[in-house]
Order: C-alpha cells, then structure tokens, then sequence
C-alpha cells in the first residue's frame, strides 16, 4: 500500500500525531530511565567477568557517561543523511529503533564495562539515529494551511518527552535499589519496544516525505541556503554551552546528592530520583511560560526567538550557582537539603524551556524542505559539543587528581563563567542575524531579524 507523500490539507492536527506523541512518551521513558541509573551503575555496581566489583570513580564515570551523551546527540547526523539521502524519516526511525532495543537488551543481560560498552553504543546509535527524523518527521505533518499549530505540537511534544521521563526518573532508580541492573535496565527496554510498535501503527496516517537525494545535494549548493546552514551552526555553537550545564544534571548533580539530606515532605529519596523534578518542573512550566510569562514579557517588547534563547542563557549561569555553594557547604562538612538543589532545578528547567523547546521549533522552521532532519541533526550536534567540553573538564580532573583547580566548588563556578561569557556573546551575534522559514508545502518567505 502506498503512503500519503504530503501534509494533509487541514487546519486541524493532522490524523498522525496521536501515534507521534504516544511513541515519543514510551521511547523517553525508555531512555531517561537508562541515563537515569547510569551514573550510580557505574560508580556503585559495575562488576567485571568474575562477578566482582569494578566500579569507576566520580571523574572516570561523569567522563565516559557525557561521552555516550555526547554519542547519542552526535549520530543524529548519520540519522539525518540516512533520512534526507536515502531510507526517509519513517523507515530510518523503525530500523534504528529496533538497533536502540538491542542496546537495552545487552545492557540488561550484561553488567560488565564490555557489556556496558556495547549496549551503550547500540542505544547511542538508535537513540540519535532517530532524533532528527522524529523531531522532522513531526514537522512534516504540517502544511501550510495548520502551520499555525506547529508551536502549540512542539510544546505537546515536549510535555510527552518530560512525561514519561518523569516516571522512568522516579520508578528506575526504585527498581535498580531493590531488583537490581537486570531488571532497572530492562524494563526501560520493554518501553522501548513498545514505542517501537506505536510508531508501526501510526504508519497509514503519516505523511511519509520520500527522500530526495539529488535535490538534497542541489539544495546545499545554493548559496541562501548555505548562508542559513552557517547561520544556523553559529547558534548552535554558543548553545553547546547550555547543554554542556544542562546535562551535568545527570552526572555531577546525582553524586553531589549523595552528600546531601534527602528528606523531601518526609519522604527519604534515592539521590538519582531527584533528577524527577527537572521533567515535572516542565510539564507545569511549559503552559505558565506559554500562557503567562511570554505574553506578559511581549507586551514590553518583542519576544523572538533568539532573545528566548538568549534569556534562557542568562538563567542558565545563574542556576550554576547553586550547586557551587552546596559544594562549599559539604566541603565545611555540612549536609545541606536537598531542597537547594531543587531550586537549581527550578531555574535550569526554565532555562531549557527558553533554550531547548524554542531551538527545536526554530531549527525545523529556519530548515530548507529537503535538509530538514539534517539541519536537526545538526541541532542535537550541539548538545554533542556540550558533553565533550564537560568531558574534556572531567578528564582533565581525573588526570590531575587532587590537585586540580577545579576541584571542588570551583568546577561549579568554573561553569558559571562559562555560561556568562556565552550570554554576553550570544547578544551581540543574534542581533545581525536574518533568517528565512521554510515549511512542507510552501515557499521559502524571507524572516525578518530575529533581533535588533
């Protein structure tokens, strides 16, 4: 049976999205859940072929896990090219989806840094393979005639995300403490199959944009549309930054936690369980921000795009803070609550609605028709280039060991200044840049500057 090649003509939301959505809620819960547990597997229960323990320390482990987040936001540009130049976005994500349940397999079956190794690199593979086309595919259900509601799916697609990252956060670490790697590792991989499965069934009501490879190549070579790839590649690279502090979320904030008081309402939590808050910060921001703080804060002036992003950095830094001063207040042997953590998760959580669900809208609308989930892989190559920096940071650490600058507190404020000095940048390049949006069935129009 032949598929539907372009967008339904409606100006409702097309028959797809459903499947789109519920896909999306199983396949997040499927991977924040595995990230989830991640930095605890390695530093407490890695064991080696004899079954005896060979866990890393906190340097070692914060190093190799933002290497696999660096991996998994780096293969987005292999999806992309197998999408644009030959597979198409629906085939590409159900053959890579079914590489992403292998990876949870392995990980649940092997608890080794060889086993850890492989299943990582497989749900490296499948997990960024198929981001670019997801996030494109869901894109392309649009035309010219609902356009309209592309912000208010973005925003859906966003709650979907944090939704089932919320309860795979809460319930993985409760299955890793009291049924161990086996079972927290695997039944993320249930979930995964499952998702794997919606997106099948979604498959007659999809618009299914077939690949274009010679138009995909005639495309790079014009030169507006090289100018908007050049444009495009330069935010990106100051919002590398961003991620480089968002993701250590999973990392140097889990083990922080574990220094800390972790009574929540009377409640002892696991120190992984913590990162919950950041996904039910957003399922309750994402409608105060749309309906509250953007049209209170457009009222005084013009909120585009890149001053979104733009504020979302300034946020960003000062969340750093937080984290910087309960690390002096454990180093005086003090055991802070875990509610100061929490309020840094209040503030990077509005950092990433400003940053995250706006450059995911702008990279798809600023995209040329045909490069569309290349241009997102290029987008997910930013939060690559964040992970290796704070890799980087963390090899640099363990190599030098107690003696390092950046121990302690100072890795936090060194971070701080990172994002400080990004924000000021970031200023003066979103003022001269011109863009033009391009959508599924229309014709590229001509955007004005995002900021004067």
């Amino acid at each position: 049976m032949s598929f539907r090649t372009s967008p339904a003509q409606l100006t409702t939301m097309p028959p797809g999205i459903p499947y789109i959505i519920g896909n999306e809620l199983a396949e997040r819960f499927s991977f924040y859940g595995m990230r989830t547990i991640l930095m605890i597997f390695m530093t407490q229960a890695l064991v080696n072929h004899a079954g005896m323990k060979d866990v890393m320390s906190e340097p070692e482990a914060a190093k190799w896990l933002h290497i696999y987040m660096g991996a998994v936001y780096l293969t987005p540009l292999l999806g992309g090219l197998l999408a644009d130049l030959w597979l198409g976005k629906y085939r590409t994500i159900i053959c890579l989806s079914l590489l992403y349940c292998v990876g949870h397999l392995i990980l649940a079956l092997d608890q080794t840094r060889q086993g850890l190794f492989l299943g990582l690199s497989c749900v490296a593979l499948g997990a960024g393979g198929i981001k670019p086309c997801v996030a494109s595919h869901v894109g392309d259900q649009f035309g010219a005639s609902n356009s309209h509601l592309l912000p208010r799916m973005y925003n859906w697609f966003y709650f979907a995300i944090n939704f089932g990252s919320f309860f795979s956060t809460l319930l993985t670490p409760w299955l890793m403490k009291h049924y161990g790697p086996h079972v927290a590792f695997g039944v993320p991989g249930i979930f995964m199959l499952v998702a794997t499965i919606l997106f099948w069934m979604g498959r007659h009501k999809f618009a299914h944009i077939p690949p274009q490879p010679h138009v995909f190549w005639q495309e790079l070579n014009r030169p507006d549309v090289l100018r908007s790839i050049a444009g495009l590649a330069m935010i990106y690279a100051f919002i590398a930054m961003f991620w480089s502090l968002f993701d250590q979320t999973a990392s140097r904030w889990v083990t922080q936690a574990t220094h800390m008081d972790l009574n929540v309402f009377g409640v002892q939590v696991l120190p992984d369980q913590i990162q919950a808050v950041n996904p039910l910060f957003v399922l309750a921001m994402i409608p105060f921000f749309s309906l509250v703080v953007y049209p209170l804060v457009g009222k005084v002036f013009t909120l585009t795009p890149l001053r979104k992003i733009c504020a979302g950095f300034g946020v960003a830094a000062v969340s750093f803070i937080i984290p910087g001063l309960i690390e002096t207040w454990i180093a005086a042997g003090e055991t802070p609550s875990i509610w100061w953590q929490i309020l840094a998760y209040l503030l990077i959580t509005s950092a990433e609605i400003m940053v995250s669900i706006t450059a995911l809208e702008f990279s798809y609308t600023q995209a040329p028709a045909r490069l569309k989930s290349f241009i997102m892989g290029l987008f997910y190559a930013s939060v690559f280039l964040g992970n290796l920096f704070t890799s980087l940071v963390n090899a640099s650490i363990e190599k030098a060991g107690l003696s390092s600058a950046l121990n302690g507190s100072a890795y936090y404020w060194f971070f701080v200044q990172c994002m400080a000095v990004t924000t000021v940048l970031f200023v003066f390049v979103a003022m001269f840049y011109k863009g033009r949006t391009y959508l599924q069935g229309a014709d590229a129009e001509p955007c004005t500057p995002e900021i004067h």
